[in-house]
């Protein structure tokens, strides 16, 4: 999987001027363009954020043309045998339903129930700049067509398919002795269908043989919506998932086995989570196929509590096109992620937000704050106009009341612009566009920030998906797969510090 490596390293190396920011907006201090290093104010006015030329990125892999990785999550577990120091937790391409003798062939999801395989990989510190190997541990058992002989327009700029998708993995209560570590997945369930005809969380159809791909319109009743569906693991490697019991009612955990079917036996159907009011953690809006939005975010335990940030769209906003809902920032809390109601209803933070909007939460390094990284564009003023960016700030403590009171975006919001931006050089198509999908970053097993032992004074390791980045074949046949995954970190300091 590392083919094209070096090629995306030099690539990706290519910094796009000095980053500077605007004077106007307070995050940012004053200079002229060209100046470095490049600094705002966060945290209440007590922390400054500074990243220079010299601020270490690069590229995590460059995948080949039949796979893709996209919202890596890098884990750093308390234990130094298997399966740490450190795992590695992604999405990434579904297996080929048959086998094949050919190495590596481009491909596609020409299905929109196909979101991909969770993907899970065991390294040591010395090597978390590179992706690990790693293997598919579940997914969802669909054919492969091709794009060739079918000629499909993709859907841009949605990911291709739609679960399991965007994994977040966090440890169980390891305070009361639970071995277990839990990833919470978003699959999908069909919206406006007889029960007869009812299709899994994860997408599979009941009574079809085989997996048509999407024609170019959803039918009357083509719609889903986005549910939060669970898995458990002891090791990284064999996962049980949260299913119904036989009676339909009570739940169970049922251990994923790969090729299940492909034969007269139907895969495990997952169950979506319940919040304590016994609804399904479910999007607020339903949408066609490649275009649902919602439930994703992060997971961090703070004072034994599971704190779940995630955007959804605004509910008065569902009756507008997909591609116009806003957006806005929600929380759930847990106080166990194995019983039958896991999350409690949900409360919003803030909004309203940009569409389409990824913002991910965690407790700062080495801090009494919250940590708040979200997709943004630069200003329109800063070096390289509103360019493809990822935000950052930090709240003044640890109030989550904090979090909302962040301003996240310039107004008007929908431009999604905000001066708090990191300044990432990596990637790019070229000729100044980027693209920084599916951002995560570097967590301690409860979901907070950690960085890699060779970077000790670093705040945060993040990583993210360029889709306009050039691929190792050099082809765009899609959008998602082959296209390289980079890696940054930041730096943040207190503004009293001499």
């Amino acid at each position: 999987m590392r083919r094209g490596a070096a090629l995306m390293a030099a690539l990706g190396g290519v910094a796009i001027s000095v980053l500077l920011g605007p004077n106007p907006a307070a995050a940012r201090s004053a200079g002229f363009e060209g100046s470095a290093p490049s600094c705002y104010i966060t945290g209440g006015g007590g922390l400054e954020i500074c990243r220079e030329g010299s601020e270490a990125e690069g590229v995590l892999i460059a995948p080949a043309p039949c796979a893709f990785v996209r919202g890596v999550q890098i884990l750093k577990l308390p234990r130094t045998e298997a399966p740490g120091p450190i795992q590695t937790v992604f999405q990434g391409q579904t297996p080929f339903a048959s086998r094949r003798e050919e190495p590596c062939p481009e491909r596609r999801a020409t299905d929109s129930r196909d979101g991909g395989s969770l993907r899970t990989g065991r390294t040591v510190e010395a090597l978390v700049t590179t992706l690990p190997p790693s293997a598919d541990r579940f997914w969802v058992d669909l054919p492969e067509e091709r794009t060739k002989s079918r000629g499909w327009s993709e859907p841009t700029p949605s990911a291709e398919g739609i679960g399991p998708r965007d994994p977040i993995a966090i440890a169980g209560r390891d305070w009361a002795g639970e071995a277990y570590s839990y990833v919470f997945l978003l699959g999908q369930e069909r919206v406006g269908v007889a029960a007869g005809q009812d299709e899994a969380q994860t997408g599979r159809r009941r009574g079809r043989r085989r997996a048509e791909p999407d024609e170019a319109g959803p039918g009357p009743a083509d719609v889903r919506r986005r549910v939060q569906i669970e898995a458990r693991t002891l090791d990284f490697q064999s996962f049980e998932i949260r299913t119904r019991s036989a009676d339909g009612y009570g739940l169970s955990w049922t251990p994923f086995q790969a090729g299940t079917g492909r034969g007269r036996s139907n895969p495990p159907s997952p169950a979506p989570v319940m919040d304590e009011a016994g609804k399904p953690v479910a999007s607020a809006c339903t949408a066609p196929a490649f275009e649902t939005h919602g439930l994703a975010g992060s997971i961090s335990i703070v004072e034994r509590t599971y704190h779940y940030v995630y955007t959804d769209v605004l509910p008065e906003d569902c009756g507008l096109a997909p591609e116009k809902r806003r957006t806005a920032l929600y929380l759930r809390t847990a106080q166990d992620l194995s019983g039958p109601k896991v999350w409690s209803v949900a409360k919003k933070l803030a909004g309203p937000l940009p569409p389409g909007s990824l913002v991910r939460v965690a407790r700062a390094k080495g801090m009494q704050r919250w940590a708040v990284s979200y997709t943004c564009q630069r200003p329109a003023n800063a070096p390289g106009g509103p360019v493809a960016d990822i935000c950052l700030q930090y709240t003044a403590d640890m109030s989550l009341d904090g979090i909302g009171t962040l301003k996240l975006y310039a107004d008007p919001v929908e431009a999604g612009r905000s001066p708090a931006y990191l300044g990432l050089r990596s990637g790019g198509d070229g000729s100044g566009r980027f693209d920084r999908s599916a951002h995560f970053w570097m967590t301690d097993a409860q979901g907070n920030l950690d960085t890699p032992s060779i970077y000790p004074n670093k705040a945060g390791f993040l990583t993210w998906l360029d889709r306009l980045a050039p691929t190792a074949s050099g082809r765009d046949t899609s959008s998602l797969y082959g296209r390289p995954v980079y890696w940054a970190t930041w730096t943040v300091r207190r503004t009293d510090a001499q």
